[in-house]
């Protein structure tokens, strides 16, 4: 069965996107291509085309001009949070690459002469830190800790667009089941090597979402001119890591006998470990509430579509 498809916007957007060439942005830049948006990608580098704006967010600059006639400014930039050890340095940089990098852009969207309608700029489900067995939606408060710290800063540095009467979305971002990227991207081969389990106890919940839905909710976000603030965007049924580690193993059809011992996260993942083995149990309730609908809400059915 194809997938079903979001209702699309019957007016072409010109969009911005900063962090387009990443796993969400080369999917959602496809995704408004394919349906003939205007799509205008921020870069760090010389231009090399009408479709590329410079920018340098840790230096507070924009190309303002390029952003002229934006309809919609999409931020998905930012360092990779599992992608090395949190040191002080790299803390600094995962935090610099958010905060920095959204409050200069809602600056510079705020400032133009027409100012686009709509802002929605990436956040995190670690806003809520460790939720337990606790089911937690957009009306829980911040959790404890670097990363719903780091949040809480990353969403109040949109303050320019939300003065200047943009619509602004903080899209709490679960995690994105994909073969070719994120963390799944570094699960697949484990798994299909049999040397997959679960990690700690198990216990702990993992609010997962499609790369197909992970995109038709962002356009969800788009055109839902009801919507701001923040919004979950996960799957409607988080799982326990260790549901998830069965589900993994039928469908590649691998045992999955093995397990990594907290205590051994630890040692090799150092202050991360805290959040890998975390529990958040997070639920989309304003996405489901806006109408949006899941083409992939299951766990295996998202496995599948990912491998696909």
């Amino acid at each position: 069965m194809e997938p079903t498809q979001p209702q699309r916007s019957p007016q072409p957007y010109r969009v911005a996107v900063a962090g387009a060439s990443g796993l969400i942005g080369t999917a959602l830049t496809r995704s408004l291509a394919a349906d003939g948006h205007e799509v205008v990608r921020l870069v760090r580098r010389a231009p090399r085309g009408k479709d590329e704006v410079r920018w340098d967010p840790e230096e507070g600059y924009v190309d303002a001009v390029g952003l002229t006639g934006c309809t919609a400014v999409v931020n998905l930039a930012g360092a990779g949070i599992g992608d090395h050890r949190w040191t002080d340095a790299y803390k600094r940089e995962l935090r610099d690459s958010r905060v920095l990098g959204t409050g200069t852009l809602a600056a510079t969207a705020a400032s133009l002469d027409v100012p686009p309608r709509v802002f929605v700029n990436a956040s995190a489900i670690g806003y809520y830190g460790d939720t337990g067995q606790r089911a937690v939606d957009e009306s829980a408060p911040a959790g404890q800790g670097f990363l719903p710290s780091l949040c809480v800063e990353w969403e109040a540095a949109t303050a320019a667009a939300e003065v200047a009467g943009i619509r602004t979305v903080h899209a709490r971002n679960g995690l994105v089941v994909a073969r070719d990227g994120g963390a799944w991207a570094r699960l697949f081969p484990l798994f299909k090597a049999g040397l997959g389990g679960r990690l700690g106890d198990g216990r702990q919940y993992w609010s997962y979402i499609s790369l197909h839905d992970e995109v038709a909710a962002l356009r969800h976000l788009l055109d839902t001119e009801s919507l701001s603030g923040p919004v979950n965007l996960t799957a409607p049924d988080p799982l326990t890591n260790a549901e998830v580690t069965a589900a993994m193993g039928r469908v590649l059809k691998r045992p999955t006998l093995l397990t990594a011992p907290a205590p051994a996260l630890r040692l090799v993942l150092g202050e991360m470990a805290g959040d890998v083995l975390a529990s958040q149990r997070v639920v989309p309730r304003r996405l489901l509430d806006s109408g949006f609908t899941f083409t992939y809400p299951g766990i295996e059915e998202t496995l599948r579509a990912a491998l696909r």
